[in-house]
């Protein structure tokens, strides 16, 4: 099953997504993102180190690493 999220402004459920891009130097990151469908690239747990915090103007969920 896909971590997901529900929206505290717009009660809409956001799923997590996980993409592994490379960048103009050769080296590899992981992009993490929110999307309103489960797909390619779901991921089925919170990374360990980051939490949810939501826009408070737009609704949307944001991940952040933990401080």
């Amino acid at each position: 099953m896909s971590f997901s999220t529900i929206s505290k402004k717009s009660g809409k459920t956001y799923f997590l997504h996980a993409r592994l891009q490379e960048l103009k130097g050769g080296r590899k990151v992981t992009l993490y993102y929110f999307a309103g469908a489960a797909g390619e690239g779901a991921m089925d747990a919170l990374p360990a180190g980051y939490e949810i915090s939501e826009n408070e103007r737009t609704g949307l969920p944001l991940l952040k690493k933990k401080k």
